[in-house]
């Protein structure tokens, strides 16, 4: 079959990276169970139990070559993943078979590989958000003193800088920085506690001594590079564990539809635009046009990331007791799903942060559009170092003002605010006082100054501490 006669997901085959999918495929899984397999395998060992070193070596000489032909026909006969697996692990280790999978239940694989994927999961996310963040740094330093209007409601405000916009999304990424390495701070494996999360069977296994069975999570979590298990569990680890990972994701999602509706207004604007290769097609029916796509694709993806963590909210709620299985379905979708695609937004964010393209003489002319309005102040405190009364210089420059406007917006002129001043007598303004007001750099505050503060101070030291996970690029497919 050519598999064009099946669904394949889009997530897939056109947004998400090799390295994500491999994270999430089968493979990382059945070689994680068999890791988990010789970890519980070389503790029991440690802790006592007539386990051989001879074992221990055959089950690692298998460890990676997995014989998934045997597994599936045996999942065919039996209807269960776990015990295929375990079965067809022994048909490789005939001298293992009887100890493998000793003591535990399906969970203790189940379980901790999805926690080991996710760990794995949002080291990536973490290393492409740092990228994100790298370039938009870049791009902030560079544009920090390019004068640009403000929005408000987006109608024109006091005027900013392109530099320190940027930072407003940089900032909201950080954020999402920190709370990523926070949760992934807080993640720990189950362990292995048996079908209810009481360690019967090891009571069994141990003849009852307590402090033996203390040591096999902390054993079993060293072994798998982490610090430890969750102190108690049901069969499962809590399902909120997942319901705080995704909250994680939908937060760099909803940050980067934030960034990617401002380049889409920009690009309207033609102000910034994203990346626009050579050959690229912006409509099949207008030649002419430039559209956002990459943008538009990082708010779509974004808009699937943030209603997907409403998936492990509503599971963890529903659990019963020590465990039910409606959660496993909806497992298997909603976490990689919302991994892959985050995965795709930030390749997507690194694609057009890189290639953003800024035009300063539209900008500057959208802001001498509107400069005379916002200069008003200025002329006035200066007319009246001329002699002019305050109190009459304001009422008379808001009725220019009106003036100007009704000629802007009923007669489609352009601004003549700074005309209707200099031909007023009551300003005392040449046309030389008036172009020396006109310096957008004068209205941008303290914009570039901040920006390099929060460069200095904030940014950098966080790119320094990640630097070896710097230097990535982002290939889009489509």
């Amino acid at each position: 079959m050519s598999g064009t006669d099946r669904y394949v997901s889009p997530l897939s085959e056109r947004y998400a990276s090799r390295e994500m999918q491999y994270i999430f495929s089968p493979d990382m899984k059945f070689r994680t169970w068999r890791k988990l397999w010789i970890a519980l395998a070389e503790t029991e060992k440690e802790l006592g139990l007539p386990i051989t070193d001879e074992q221990i070596e055959e089950l690692k000489a298998h460890a990676d070559d997995i014989n998934y032909d045997v597994a599936k026909a045996r999942e065919k006969e039996c209807r269960h993943d776990v015990m295929s697996h375990v079965y067809a692990y022994g048909v490789q280790c005939p001298k293992a078979k009887g100890i493998i999978h000793l003591g535990a239940t399906s969970c203790y694989v189940g379980d901790n590989t999805d926690i080991i994927v996710m760990n794995e999961a949002l080291k990536l996310v973490k290393k492409k958000l740092l990228n994100v963040i790298a370039e938009l740094a870049k791009f902030a330093d560079q544009y920090k003193n390019q004068p640009t209007l403000a929005f408000t409601h987006f109608q024109p405000a006091q005027p900013t800088t392109v530099g320190k916009r940027a930072t407003l999304w940089m900032q909201e990424f950080l954020m999402d920085l920190q709370d990523l390495e926070y949760v992934q701070s807080t993640l720990k494996l189950l362990g292995s506690k048996g079908t209810t999360g009481t360690q019967a069977s090891f009571l069994e296994l141990f003849d009852g001594d307590q402090k033996t069975i203390d040591k096999i999570d902390p054993m079993i979590a060293e072994k798998m590079g982490f610090e430890s298990c969750y102190p108690v569990s049901g069969q499962t680890y809590s399902r909120k564990v997942d319901t705080r990972v995704l909250n994680v994701l939908a937060g760099i999602a909803a940050s980067a539809t934030k960034f990617s509706n401002d380049i889409r207004l920009l690009q309207h604007l033609k102000e910034v635009e994203e990346p626009f290769e050579k050959g690229q097609i912006g409509s099949s029916a207008m030649a002419y046009k430039r559209n956002p796509m990459r943008s538009e694709r990082i708010a779509s993806l974004s808009r699937y990331v943030i209603t997907d963590a409403l998936n492990p909210a509503i599971t963890s709620a529903t659990q019963w007791f020590e465990r039910t299985l409606d959660d496993s379905a909806n497992k298997r979708l909603s976490i990689p799903e919302g991994f892959l695609a985050i995965d795709g937004i930030l390749d997507l964010c690194m694609n057009v942060v890189d290639g953003l393209v800024v035009y300063p003489k539209v900008i500057y002319k959208h802001m001498m559009a509107e400069l005379p309005f916002m200069a008003t102040e200025n002329i006035m405190m200066d007319a009246v170092k001329a002699g002019g009364d305050r109190q009459e210089l304001h009422e008379r420059i808001r009725e220019l003002s009106m003036i100007a406007g009704k000629h802007v917006k009923e007669e489609g002129r352009d601004n003549d605010l700074l005309d209707l001043i200099l031909e007023d007598p009551m300003f005392h303004l040449s046309k030389e006082d008036l172009d020396k007001t006109m310096d957008p750099a004068k209205y941008t505050g303290r914009a570039a100054v901040q920006v390099d503060a929060f460069l200095a101070d904030v940014v950098r030291p966080v790119l320094e501490a990640n630097r070896e996970a710097l230097g990535m690029t982002a290939e889009i497919n489509v």
